[in-house]
């Protein structure tokens, strides 16, 4: 799995063939396929296992530490710093497992529903808290949040240009923030 994943980074997922990982890894084309029933099926893998990682990491750096802002600006920061590490595996699971029918029961699915839920609860304590409106739902916010990401990001993904962090993050954290605050707060 750690070679595939090397490969998915230098070649991207459509050149990714099994010959070529098992000569890196010494063995068969046989074992692999003992395995896995498909290149497909060990890319998805692949994805599930990065997918664990970035949850893992974000747990640990995103406990209730800081502002409601402060920690919205951290999951959005995360989101574009992980498109920004891992492009090809972004790529494979935004452009083919995402448009796969049998997506949503697909264990990718339930993953990147963990990851998007930090969002909703970061959203939803500022609404309960008082320091949002009310009047937007969370799941529309969220899907706001991972839209602007998706099309900030696109450019990059299509290696047709690029995008920074930063300024991302910054841009979609201040129009979040300023068009949810709740006018009744002054100073936050």
């Amino acid at each position: 799995m750690a070679v595939t994943r090397l490969l998915l980074a230098e070649k991207g997922y459509q050149k990714v063939i099994t010959a070529e990982v098992a000569e890196r890894c010494g063995i068969s084309e046989g074992t692999i396929f003992k395995y896995f029933g498909s290149i497909r099926e060990l890319l998805i893998r692949v994805s599930e296992e990065w997918f664990e990682e970035i949850l893992g990491l974000v747990d640990a750096s995103t406990a209730n530490n800081g502002s409601i802002r402060e920690r919205l600006r951290q999951l959005v920061w995360q989101s574009l710093s992980i498109v920004r590490k891992e492009p090809s595996l972004t790529r494979f699971i935004l452009m083919e497992l995402r448009a796969d029918p049998n997506y949503r029961k697909m264990k990718v699915y339930k993953l990147n529903q963990r990851f998007t839920a930090k969002i909703n609860d970061v959203l939803q304590e500022a609404i309960d808290t008082g320091v949002f409106r009310d009047d937007v739902s969370v799941s529309l916010l969220r899907d706001m949040i991972f839209g602007c990401i998706e099309h900030q990001t696109w450019i990059y993904l299509r290696n047709e240009g690029d995008f920074s962090v930063d300024e991302t993050t910054d841009g979609i954290t201040n129009v979040i923030f300023r068009g949810m605050i709740n006018p009744e707060i002054l100073d936050i």
